[in-house]
C-alpha cells in the first residue's frame, strides 16, 4: 500500500508538472533555451519545436539519471554474495526496444510536420527579393522595380566598407530567391531560426527559394553561416524590416536614382547598419607597419 501511495503521489506531482507548462508562456529566456525569440511566423512554429524537443530530451534524462542512481543504492554491494542474475528478460527487452522507437517516431514526425510548413511557398508572395552572394559579400535584387537613370532593377550590393541593407516590409509574404556567382555561401539571419544554402547555379537551376512573413519592425543582422573562403567573417549584412507604406516610400525612393544609404533616411531609418560594422580587411602587412607606426 505504501509503495502504491508512492507511485500515486508521483503521477500526480508528474500531471500538476504538465498542466503548470500548458498553461505556462514558454517564450521567455529560460525555456527557449538559448534561442533567439524570432520575428516571423516560420520562427514561431521553428521555436515552438526546439523548446518541445528539449523539454523531452531532458525528461529522458532525468528518467535516466533516475534510474542509475536507484541502480546504484538499490544494487550497492552488501556482501561477497552475488546478487540474483536476470537475462534474457524479453518483455523487458522488448519495452526499452519499443520506447525510443516511438520517441524517435514522435521527434521525427513533428519535425517533418515544421519543416513542411517553413519550406511552404506560396503561388503569388507579396514581395520577391533575388539575393546574390559573392566571394566575399551579398547583392539584394528588387526584380519588380525600375531605376529611372538605368532601367534595370533597383538593387544593393555590399563592399569591404559598407554593409549591405536588406530592406523587407512587415506583415508580407516575402519571397527569397538565393543564389551565388561562385562557392557555396548560407544566408542567415539568426532572428529568423532558419538559414539556406547559397548554392553556385548551372543551367539546370540550382538556386533555392524560401518565404517568410516578418511581424516585428526593426533591425536583425545577417551571416554567411558557410565557410566560403578567406574573408567568409566580412560576409555580414543587415535586414531592415519596415512598414509597408515605408517599404513602398523606400523603393519610390531607389526608383529615382537616391542611394540606399539616401532612400532610408528619407523614410526616417538610419542610413547606414546598426547591427554590424564592416571588418578591417588591411594585409598582414599593412598591419606590421601601422602597427610599427
Amino acid at each position: 500500500m505504501a509503495r502504491r501511495s508512492k507511485l500515486a503521489r508521483t503521477a500526480a506531482l508528474g500531471a500538476l508538472a504538465v498542466l503548470t507548462l500548458a498553461g505556462c508562456d514558454l517564450n521567455n529566456e529560460f525555456w527557449r533555451f538559448g534561442w533567439p525569440e524570432g520575428v516571423t511566423d516560420q520562427a514561431v512554429q521553428m521555436r515552438h519545436l526546439w523548446t518541445g524537443s528539449v523539454i523531452a530530451a531532458l525528461v529522458v534524462g532525468f528518467a535516466v539519471w533516475g534510474l542509475i542512481f536507484w541502480s546504484m543504492v538499490r544494487h550497492r554491494k552488501r556482501g561477497d554474495e552475488l546478487p540474483k542474475q536476470t537475462a534474457y528478460n524479453l518483455p523487458l527487452e522488448i519495452v526499452y526496444t519499443i520506447i525510443p522507437f516511438v520517441m524517435i517516431a514522435v521527434l521525427f514526425f513533428y519535425t517533418v510536420v515544421v519543416q513542411n510548413r517553413v519550406q511552404e511557398r506560396s503561388n503569388n508572395p507579396d514581395v520577391t527579393i533575388a539575393v546574390n552572394a559573392f566571394k566575399w559579400n551579398w547583392q539584394f535584387v528588387y526584380p519588380q522595380t525600375t531605376e529611372s537613370n538605368g532601367g534595370t532593377p533597383v538593387s544593393t550590393t555590399g563592399s569591404s566598407t559598407e554593409i549591405p541593407i536588406l530592406v523587407v516590409p512587415v506583415d508580407q509574404t516575402i519571397r527569397f530567391e538565393v543564389a551565388s556567382a561562385d562557392v557555396i555561401h548560407s544566408f542567415w539571419v539568426p532572428e529568423f531560426l532558419f538559414k539556406l544554402d547559397v548554392i553556385p547555379g548551372n543551367e539546370n537551376g540550382r538556386d533555392n527559394v524560401f518565404e517568410v512573413t516578418v511581424r516585428e519592425e526593426g533591425a536583425f543582422v545577417g551571416r554567411c553561416a558557410e565557410l566560403c573562403g578567406t574573408y567568409h567573417a566580412n560576409m555580414n549584412f543587415e535586414v531592415r524590416a519596415v512598414s509597408g507604406d515605408d517599404y513602398e516610400r523606400y523603393l519610390a525612393a531607389r526608383e529615382e536614382g537616391l542611394s540606399t544609404f539616401d532612400a532610408l533616411e528619407r523614410i526616417g531609418q538610419p542610413g547606414a547598419a546598426t547591427t554590424t560594422q564592416p571588418f578591417d580587411q588591411l594585409t598582414e602587412n599593412q598591419q606590421l607597419d601601422a602597427a610599427g607606426n
